[in-house]
């Protein structure tokens, strides 16, 4: 497990699940949309650079040429990443990769090939790595009989904490995912949304400054969803490092700075949601949905001003979609619409901007696997 004391991370196995607290301090991007779908052979593949080979930055978690085999099963191949500061999301189906990359970033999988670095420490390097890194998995796995308060602070005198200053992070993390009530319960006894944060606790308790949280959301109520979306995006705002997997893409949306779309082991996109739709205009024009009373009429103007390849009514007659390569073009085109006074416009709202239409023009497919 991530900073449970200063052993090397075994290498080629999936580390335990839960929470990780780390050993005590020592006394941008545009849109990048990839087509590259070829794989190798786990058969005859050269070795990895080794990891410390890698000249990485301070300020960005770093993939280089990555590639993870379990035999001749491919994992993830060809993983080229920088990610800054902040939240960014990974998002694919079950089986893309996603579990693999955030196991390979925390050092509890070692890369077939290719070499990571997180804030320019090698992941090879379990002890300084445990330092900077919290990780939450998915999957529950606690010790027998341990309550919320014994799981964290055992956590935290493991990875080598004096028992003062266990209890008093043990106490803060605990606090900050609101368990103080029920830190004394056995965890056996928890809901699945309180071992969520239970794990969460545990995984910001040594004050990393990255956090990679698997499905940290899945199992909380919505209004614990907000505050947990809440406590990640004041982290991110201090300078967090947050990387998080979700198969519920309306929340990507409206968490994640950036996604990283991984289809089959390989990323197929990365950046800001609005950067990588943008990269998709030739292919796949804009969408933006107009509520009106007079949608014809919106229609046969817009046609004669602007670059718009399509302009479908709605059943209901009381607005259209239009699809447009020249957005900037089409605002203009509508705001003249509007001041001309003779239409009444109740409503302009794009219709594929999001993290989900992304999703389905890369992949073929509406998230429904996710």
């Amino acid at each position: 497990m991530i900073g449970l004391g200063r052993r090397q991370a075994a290498a080629d196995r999936d580390g335990p699940t839960g929470g990780s607290a780390g050993t005590p301090p020592e006394r941008n991007g545009s849109a990048r949309v990839s087509g590259d779908r070829s794989a190798g052979s786990a058969a005859g593949r050269a070795a990895g650079s080794p990891a410390d080979d890698l000249r990485a930055p301070a300020d960005r978690i770093v993939f280089r040429d990555v590639s993870r085999f379990y035999g001749e099963i491919l994992g993830v191949n060809r993983v080229n990443l920088s990610l800054a500061p902040g939240i960014t999301s990974l998002v694919g189906p079950n089986g893309s990769g996603k579990t693999t990359l955030m196991n390979l970033m925390t050092g509890l999988l070692r890369p077939t090939q290719g070499a990571i670095a997180v804030l320019g420490v090698p992941v090879t390097d379990a002890e300084r790595l445990g330092r900077l890194v919290g990780y939450c998995t998915q999957v529950d796995s606690f010790p027998a009989g341990a309550t919320g308060w014994s799981f964290v602070h055992g956590l935290l005198r493991v990875g080598g904490w004096p028992e003062d200053e266990a209890r008093a992070r043990a106490a803060a993390a605990i606090e900050r995912v609101d368990l103080v009530e029920a830190a004394g319960r056995k965890v056996d006894g928890y809901s699945k949304g309180m071992r969520q944060r239970i794990k969460l606790a545990a995984a910001i308790s040594h004050g990393p400054r990255v956090l990679v949280l698997d499905e940290p959301l899945n199992g909380l109520d919505p209004m614990a969803r907000a505050e947990m979306a809440a406590l990640f995006r004041a982290l991110a705002a201090d300078g967090h490092f947050i990387v998080v997997s979700s198969h519920i893409l309306h929340e990507v949306d409206t968490l994640a700075d950036r996604v990283v779309v991984i289809h089959h082991g390989y990323v197929r996109a990365e950046g800001g949601i609005a950067d990588m739709r943008a990269s998709l205009d030739a292919e796949h024009p804009l969408g933006i949905q107009v509520r009106c009373d007079r949608p014809a009429e919106v229609a046969r103007r817009l046609f004669g001003r602007v670059d718009v390849v399509e302009a479908r009514l709605h059943d209901d007659g009381a607005g259209l979609l239009v699809r447009t390569r020249d957005l900037d073009g089409f605002y203009a085109a509508l705001g003249e619409i509007v001041l001309a006074g003779d239409i009444d416009v109740d409503a302009i709202v794009p219709a594929d901007d999001d993290v989900q239409a992304v999703y389905q023009y890369l992949i073929g497919t509406g998230g429904e696997g996710l």
